[in-house]
């Protein structure tokens, strides 16, 4: 398999395999009926995925650049057909807790290496960059709608969005007529090994106005993927997965026509947009929440998933363009930490709260730490601009 086709495949592992990461989001109140989770403990399974997903950067970071691309992708596949297993024979808070660690794990394996295959595999780059992103925050989005839909019409909702996503792996099987990009450099075993961490000194300033605008991002991502079907379940009883699921994909939808536009945009100037409707969005939330109003709530996934594009897509680029090629790893690898840790610290944070007092006083408590952190992003960029 060569050209378009090779492309083509790669693109659908990726999109696929993120697909697996948000299938669990509306299902949450199934769960939640079914085991009597708390609203701390529902952002504790949630936030294990960064678990698993800061593991595989940590460990995995560069894997694919000594075994190979296809190996890993491989790997990655295998881990999110384990997750899901886990998922179907465990329905218990641990075993929740241990799918969504091992689901993040796949995420994490096949981010970096899908992203290298893709560009290796397209003539291209712009376009390469352009498929990656869309089967990137595309994939996330594309989750809780086809996982509510076919919860919503279907028999056994915990089970029948599993099967599907199953389904939806099917084409990997064709993985190893894929060109191979990367020739093999060391075995798997050996290969596995702490990724370094580390940002020059000389631009750590920069590096700071983009990491914080990437933990400030994450941070508004979490808040709406973890507790969008508690707020639809205050205000509206029991609105059904497929409301839920199609309510989150709105934030992932804004992010990836964001991310899109600030291709053709200055990226300082993205990012101070960025800076500007993150904290708008929360604000937002906290509105609609206060009087219960879903329109609200649906505007305000839209300017928040807004911020999130401007704001990561803008970071992603700027960080890229802060080392030589042989420290690019270790610095991109450092902005990823950051980020995640946006998407568990603080919203196990909300959780707790939630759980404490009430959602709008623990999304208030999020909506001010966004906007303190969007501002210090938007201090720093302004400071330290990104060189022409």
């Amino acid at each position: 398999m060569r050209g378009r086709g090779a492309v083509w495949l790669v693109v659908w592992v990726f999109t696929v395999v993120m697909l697996g990461g948000t299938v669990p989001a509306p299902l949450y109140p199934f769960y939640v009926q079914s085991l009597d989770l708390s609203e701390l403990q529902v952002t504790v399974v949630f936030a294990a995925y960064a678990v698993g997903t800061l593991t595989a950067l940590l460990l995995g970071g560069g894997l694919s650049d000594r075994v190979g691309r296809r190996p890993v992708l491989a790997l990655a596949v295998s881990v999110a057909v384990l997750s899901t297993v886990v998922f179907l024979l465990a329905p218990t808070l641990p075993g929740l807790l241990l799918a969504r660690v091992l689901s993040g794990l796949s995420v994490g394996l096949t981010t970096g290496t899908a992203t290298a295959a893709i560009a290796e595999l397209h003539p291209d780059r712009r376009t390469a960059t352009t498929l990656a992103t869309v089967a990137n925050m595309g994939g996330l989005g594309l989750g809780p709608v086809v996982s509510g839909l076919v919860a919503q019409h279907l028999p056994d909702p915990t089970v029948g969005p599993y099967l599907v996503f199953l389904v939806l792996l099917l084409p990997v099987l064709a993985l190893g007529l894929v060109p191979e990009t990367r020739p093999r450099t060391g075995s798997l075993r050996s290969a596995v090994r702490p990724q370094r961490l580390a940002v020059p000194r000389a631009t750590r300033a920069r590096f700071a106005a983009a990491a914080v605008g990437g933990f400030a991002a994450f941070s508004v991502l979490g808040l709406f993927t973890a507790l969008t079907s508690s707020f639809l379940g205050q205000e509206l009883g029991d609105p059904g997965p497929q409301l839920v699921g199609l309510s989150i994909s709105v934030m992932f939808a804004a992010a990836v026509a964001c991310q899109l536009l600030v291709q053709r945009w200055d990226l300082d100037r993205a990012a101070l947009v960025g800076a500007v409707l993150l904290p708008t969005g929360t604000a937002l939330v906290v509105a609609a929440l206060g009087v219960g109003s879903l329109p609200l709530f649906l505007l305000a996934a839209v300017v928040g998933g807004s911020g999130v594009g401007f704001s990561f897509q803008s970071a992603v680029a700027r960080v890229g363009g802060l080392a030589s090629a042989e420290e690019r790893a270790a610095v991109t690898s450092s902005f990823f930490v950051v980020a995640y840790l946006g998407i568990t610290v603080p919203v196990v944070g909300v959780g707790e709260i939630a759980t404490r007092t009430s959602l709008t006083v623990a999304a208030a408590a999020l909506a001010v730490l966004v906007l303190v952190l969007s501002a210090l992003a938007a201090l720093l960029t302004r400071r330290h601009p990104t060189p022409a």
